[in-house]
């Protein structure tokens, strides 16, 4: 689906047109109102990196970004937006959203430690080969989620808060530098540079 597709299906489900499993449990529906609020506000107010569009903007073969997620996915509203953004910057980059739950996902071929964790994003060449896959989230997010339970005292709910101020005060810069490097470590068609194409 294209991201127009995925953003109706915010609108569906707080409107209670889809209430479709898990969007029967009211939980759901309330993580799904907060990452649309998440994803609104980083489309308003996330800034690209200078160097992150001029590496996008310098791609000069097509390429197809796959986003595996779900709207009820916390890390996935904090993500989403940027990954849009970036991917908006050359018409030559096809971005693709996939419901991770849904028929014909390939989480399955994705997993992060055995686990189908959420937001995958899938960068693939004009030939459908992958470059890269980034995620669930930016490294240091994921260290923190990852560190053993033994090791901190918190609740799960006192953990996710603390995940969630990570995020609010990242403020999206650290997956715009994770992708950068990814991108100019496995894109070859690129002009890195203005200065260098000057040259």
């Amino acid at each position: 689906m294209n991201a127009s597709t995925y953003e109706q299906q915010f609108q569906d489900i707080l409107s209670g047109s889809s209430n479709k499993h898990p969007y029967d449990n009211e939980r759901y529906v309330h993580y799904t109102k907060l990452n649309q609020a998440r994803i609104n506000r980083w489309t308003k107010k996330g800034k690209i990196l200078d160097d992150l569009a001029q590496t996008i903007q310098g791609i000069r073969e097509a390429q197809t970004w796959v986003l595996i997620t779900e709207p009820w996915c916390g890390d996935a509203g904090h993500s989403y937006a940027f990954i849009k953004k970036l991917a908006e910057l050359n018409p030559i980059i096809d971005f693709q959203i996939q419901n991770r739950d849904a028929a014909g996902s390939e989480i399955d071929n994705y997993l992060t430690n055995g686990s189908k964790s959420i937001p995958i994003l899938i960068v693939r060449d004009a030939a459908n080969n992958d470059l890269f896959v980034w995620g669930p989230r930016p490294l240091e997010a994921q260290e923190m989620v990852m560190k053993p339970k033994e090791d901190s005292t918190l609740s799960f709910d006192e953990k996710n808060k603390q995940l969630q101020q990570w995020y609010n005060k990242d403020k999206g810069q650290t997956i715009q530098y994770e992708l950068n490097n990814l991108l100019l470590s496995h894109t070859s068609i690129i002009v890195r540079c203005v200065s260098q194409a000057k040259r």
